[in-house]
């Protein structure tokens, strides 16, 4: 079974860091694309970040700049660097995979894992 396991989320303050990781049960390669998205109660989900494929990043405008977005082939995960973190930022975060099958692509979540950002 495909499976995209979430990690790393916690409570940290205004300023700090967290690092998010994605351990995904196929090779990494095997998505077209990977990113983050992550839901806040009273607010639209929000795609976050995406790595593609080919190594093409992207980021949300509201954390360009302190967000970085990666990939480890050997281990068969994807992380979230996320540094200066705001009170915004607290949401719940979610691994998002998808993935090539034979006719077609089909969308992997994770469970999702909380980032709290509060003093």
């Amino acid at each position: 079974q495909v499976r995209l396991v979430e990690s790393g989320g916690g409570l940290v303050q205004p300023g700090g860091s967290l690092r998010l990781s994605c351990a995904a049960s196929e090779s990494i390669f095997r998505f077209n694309a990977m990113g983050w998205i992550r839901q806040a109660p009273g607010k639209q989900r929000e795609l976050v970040a995406t790595i593609t494929l080919g190594g093409s990043t992207n980021y949300a405008d509201s954390v360009k700049g302190r967000f970085t977005i990666s990939r480890d082939a050997a281990k068969n995960t994807m992380s979230l660097q996320m540094n200066s973190l705001k009170p915004e930022d607290t949401a719940v975060y979610y691994c998002n995979g998808d993935l090539r099958v034979v006719s077609g692509t089909s969308d992997y979540w994770g469970q999702g894992t909380q980032v709290t950002v509060s003093s």
